[in-house]
């Protein structure tokens, strides 16, 4: 009777909390996901690994960093006040107003005081007696809290290529995400820029204005399109923000919460014609539209593809003077819009260019990097800085960084190792009271609008819970693996699942990360939020709430 007794007195064990809840990263989710606890009673604390707020607009800092969602559709929505009060100088806003957009609505929501900066998060563990977390940052302090809400960003934790010798150059290096924060000057420099993703895409063309010269490495070329960015005049600010109600509607009922809407038509039912004056407006005109408003078929039906594929293939070829270099720009082992579409605004005329010189690295590869430079299989190249941008270790690298132990000390990274899974990319079976925005098998695509609803639907969940006892939330095995089966029921016909990609949890510099994984939720937000809403209102039934 006494051993029962004992059992069962630290089974309920009860500690002190520093917080009632911790939230990880203080850039638009985290900044969001903040605001809303704070707003339901809570004592809740963000720790930053950063000296600022902005997360990924904190962190990408080189030259040309922009967004390729409009500003206006890519702002909070919550705040009329928001809205009425902030004016986006261009339709896509670069890295410096975006930054100054995160800073004004931390000021403005008065939410510094309850974030601590240059505070990196180590280590995350779960007290079962206790039903909390326990957090340990870098410099070894550690914090307790019921709940802990993880807003990490899906790229956030760089990449650096498996080159041997990075650390041998004897001139300045970086990746793209960890640029200085003082101005890099190119005049005269002899620069050389490893990748062409899509802030290889944005550097390239930006550095090429004023570098002596730019070597680009090249591994594998992406299908890239016009931005057509354009600056926003005070009257036609006045209208956007007549229409933010209608536009956030729009967002919400498009497919990814881009403002571009599917065709209902397929490619091969309209004349052949029609077809391609079609595509030619969607080339012309702003943003994502060629990639998130195109016919029904083209990133489901591989000939339709085919046939898109061609037609932007076509429009390098015109754009690039050198046609042995236009073909090197045109993948060939995918199709267009099955990975992510990095937009451009003269990118390909980059190359037209006397001082920019493109090297396919699967003809003539990187050997090492040197004291001096690059040394490939015919050359050694002499360089004053190289760039890395090399992409980042996506969706998974910003919760592998972290020692997460759930149950029993069960380790976060060796249970996705076997299998990727989650319940509704918000919770994780083994890992009670622990939260994820836009975590493994959420909704991805136009962020801030699946962002807020996250957070709006963890906050509800923990009010729920406050408002009835409870101090414990953990998906069950069944609800994960019914969740998994949904996810890969929505992405089946979809081109892009069958390509490597970070959206296919491929990376060839990591090791383990060669093969495909579903990693994101594929279908129409109207899908995602029908499901996670039916949890809500059937009073969590999914959950273990204790």
């Amino acid at each position: 009777m006494k051993a029962i007794k004992k059992a069962v007195t630290k089974s309920v064990r009860k500690i002190e909390f520093d917080y009632d809840a911790i939230v990880i990263g203080a850039g638009i989710s985290g900044l969001y996901q903040l605001l809303k606890l704070r707003e339901a009673g809570l004592n809740v604390r963000a720790f930053e690994a950063g000296t600022g707020v902005g997360g990924t607009w904190y962190w990408n800092r080189y030259p040309g960093a922009r967004f390729d969602s409009e500003s206006y559709s890519y702002a909070y929505s919550f705040s009329q006040e928001l809205l009425d009060e902030w004016n986006w100088s261009e339709h896509f806003a670069s890295q410096p107003e975006i930054l100054s957009y995160l800073q004004y609505v931390a000021d403005k929501f008065d939410l510094l005081k309850d974030i601590q900066f240059s505070s990196d998060v180590k280590s995350a563990v779960y007290d079962e007696p206790a039903r909390g977390w326990k957090i340990t940052l870098g410099d070894g302090k550690q914090y307790r809290s019921r709940f802990l809400i993880a807003g990490v960003g899906l790229l956030s934790q760089p990449t650096m290529p498996n080159i041997e010798g990075i650390g041998d150059f004897e001139g300045p290096s970086f990746h793209t995400s960890r640029w200085p924060h003082r101005p890099v000057d190119f005049a005269g420099k002899k620069v050389a820029i490893i990748g062409t993703g899509a802030s290889g895409v944005q550097a390239i063309q930006e550095i090429c204005k004023n570098v002596g010269y730019l070597t680009v490495f090249q591994r594998r070329p992406n299908w890239c399109a016009p931005l057509h960015n354009a600056e926003i005049d005070p009257e036609e600010m006045k209208r956007i923000r007549l229409g933010y109600d209608e536009m956030f509607d729009r967002c919400d009922q498009t497919q990814a919460g881009f403002l571009h809407t599917v065709d209902p038509r397929g490619a091969f039912e309209v004349a052949e014609k029609e077809r391609y004056e079609f595509w030619e407006h969607l080339y012309a005109s702003k943003g994502f539209g060629i990639w998130q408003g195109n016919f029904k078929d083209v990133l489901s039906e591989l000939k339709a593809n085919e046939a898109m594929s061609g037609f932007v293939a076509d429009k390098i070829r015109d754009r690039v003077n050198d046609q042995d270099v236009a073909e090197k720009l045109i993948p060939k082992d995918h199709g267009f819009g099955t990975r992510r579409v990095p937009l451009e605004t003269n990118y390909y005329e980059s190359y037209n260019q006397e001082n920019v010189e493109l090297l396919d690295i699967n003809e003539t590869p990187i050997q090492r990097i040197t004291q001096k430079g690059i040394l490939t299989t015919e050359k050694e190249f002499e360089f004053d800085l190289i760039i890395y941008a090399t992409g980042f270790n996506a969706i998974l690298g910003s919760y592998d960084r972290i020692d997460i132990r759930g149950i029993g000390g069960h380790s976060l990274k060796e249970q996705w190792n076997q299998e990727l899974s989650t319940f509704l990319g918000l919770q994780i079976n083994n890992f009670p009271n622990l939260f994820m925005i836009l975590g493994p098998h959420a909704l991805l695509g136009n962020n801030p609008r699946s962002i807020e609803y996250n957070v709006e639907w963890i906050t509800d969940l923990i009010q729920y819970m406050r408002d009835r006892g409870l101090t414990r939330a953990e998906a069950t095995l069944e609800a994960v693996e019914s969740w998994y089966e949904y996810v890969l029921e929505q992405g089946e016909g979809l081109l892009s699942n069958k390509v490597d990609s970070w959206m296919t949890g491929v990376n060839s510099n990591l090791e383990g990360r060669q093969t495909r994984i579903i990693a994101r939720y594929s279908g129409s937000q109207a899908s995602y939020r029908s499901r996670c809403d039916g949890v809500a209102t059937s009073g969590y039934k999914e959950l273990n709430l204790t």
